[in-house]
């Protein structure tokens, strides 16, 4: 009778165990979504202490963030499809390490020069860790609490852009600069570690010997992203002919990119992707509604500290309600997704960040902090709900072996949108402006520029929304997209 109590109770066991293995995944991935948010987040308060240290002006420090940015913004399509050739876990393992080891080169530069080309090699190492996260989740998770854990992972990418700068402003306060970096250490082992022990070990879709790595195409796209990147962020909010020579740049390489994805035989984006109006929709959505997120980080400074007349602390202060509200958010916009359905919550999502856009788009000084405040919070859970529903109806459709290329899309969309919403609604904040700049505007000028800002997010909402409602259905089959999407 024992024997057959041991072969009874034996599938329970082994479902307890691959609970447990699944948890301690997730909890990897977690913690590496994390770190590349801090990343992101934690250097932009340490610029003032930079400027004095290296003896640098701010063009020359703004280089910290920048070079990070661009790394993950260029590179991080390309590191999704080389995962999908060699494996995910193992690339995943690379780019943890390597972020921690660029963390300790920038902890230790002894020059600015140092320390940027630190930051560069770090931003590869979050590339690889922003895009595999999201593309082992299917690995590492049942489908149906796919939504749960996108969630748990846009909360902590919101938890790390929240906690960046008053983390950090602590880190300098005791320790100095060099701590902004070196923290990554013990959190990047700890990373690694959980990372080594509890992610599946799987054979890489991609077969290597009939499959090269396209070395042109990347270089071509990312010659393109970094072309489009700096002439959206460049020229300190003046549109000039440096912006449209590397605005022309960009297109040009853009063709070519085009012209050399048709070409060859093993495409770094294979353009039959492009077929499917689910995917296409999501990341068209995706960048709209991040041009319309950097708004609020945008305009918002400026209207507290000049329209509402808030000291510097409670500026800060009154910021961080809108990731904190996405922190909250995300694991319960997961389990909706999950019950609901991705779809219907993408367009629900939507809905509320119009509401949010249009009350901002109504915004006068007379509500005081708490009127902004609450319409920031009703724009930011519309985000928070559109996001995890839209990153899991993506992921979700997609073939196994194309799952790094695709994440590694959906984040770049997301990229692209925070660029070009800081350059096109940036553009139409300073449209209320005098023309001798903010220093000189009045408050009811910057309460103009709220308002017009956010009649323009209204209207890319709306956009969003319009593309999300038309091409809200998959391709007819799986099959048919997998045979498109052969090569």
């Amino acid at each position: 009778m024992k024997p057959a109590d041991t072969q009874q109770h034996l599938p329970t066991a082994i479902g307890e165990q691959r609970v447990f293995s699944a948890r301690w995944a997730l909890a990897s991935l977690s913690l590496s979504t994390l770190l590349a948010s801090l990343g992101a987040s934690v250097a932009t308060v340490g610029l003032p202490a930079l400027t004095q240290a290296f003896d640098a002006s701010f063009q020359q420090v703004q280089w910290v963030v920048l070079a990070y940015l661009l790394a993950i913004t260029t590179l991080i399509v390309s590191v999704g499809r080389l995962a999908d050739m060699l494996g995910r876990r193992p690339l995943l393992l690379a780019g943890i390490t390597l972020f921690t080891l660029a963390s300790a080169l920038c902890g230790l530069a002894p020059s600015l020069g140092w320390l940027i080309a630190g930051r560069a090699l770090q931003g590869l190492g979050a590339a690889v860790m922003m895009t595999l996260t999201m593309a082992l989740v299917g690995e590492t998770v049942d489908k149906a609490k796919t939504g749960s854990a996108m969630g748990l992972l846009a909360t902590l990418s919101a938890v790390g852009t929240a906690l960046g700068p008053s983390f950090g402003g602590v880190l300098i306060a005791q320790f100095g600069w060099q701590a902004l970096f070196l923290v990554n250490l013990p959190l990047g082992g700890l990373t690694l570690l959980l990372a080594w022990r509890s992610l599946p070990v799987r054979q890489p879709m991609a077969k290597l010997e009939k499959t090269r790595f396209d070395v042109t195409g990347t270089l071509l796209l990312a010659a393109t992203l970094a072309a489009y990147a700096l002439a959206m962020t460049s020229g300190r909010g003046d549109f000039g002919w440096s912006n449209i020579a590397l605005l022309l740049v960009a297109i040009l390489t853009a063709g070519l990119f085009i012209l050399a994805q048709n070409r060859v035989a093993s495409p770094l984006i294979p353009l039959a992707l492009f077929r499917d109006r689910l995917l296409v929709s999501g990341l068209a959505t995706s960048a709209l509604v991040a041009a319309v997120m950097m708004a609020t980080l945008l305009v918002g400074p400026f209207y507290l500290s000049i329209a509402l007349g808030l000291p510097a602390a409670l500026v800060g202060l009154a910021l961080a309600a809108g990731p904190s509200v996405a922190a909250i958010a995300g694991m319960p916009a997961g389990r909706l997704a999950d019950r609901f359905g991705v779809r219907p919550m993408r367009l629900v999502g939507l809905a509320i960040m119009a509401l949010g856009c249009l009350l901002l788009s109504l915004m006068s000084p007379a509500l005081g902090v708490g009127g902004y405040v609450a319409a920031i919070v009703v724009t930011t859970l519309g985000y928070a709900l559109f996001q995890t529903a839209n990153n899991t109806a993506v992921m979700t459709e997609v073939p196994a072996h194309r799952r790094g290329v695709i994440a590694g899309l959906l984040n770049l969309s997301r990229n692209l949108g925070f660029f070009t919403g800081a350059s096109v609604l940036g553009a139409i904040f300073a449209i209320a402006l005098p023309t001798n700049g903010i220093t000189y505007a009045t408050p009811q000028a910057v309460a103009d520029g709220l308002q017009i800002t956010f009649a323009a997010a209204l209207a890319l909402t709306i956009f969003a929304a319009a593309i999300a409602l038309k091409y809200r259905e998959p391709e007819p089959s799986n099959e048919q997209r997998d045979t498109a999407c052969e090569g």
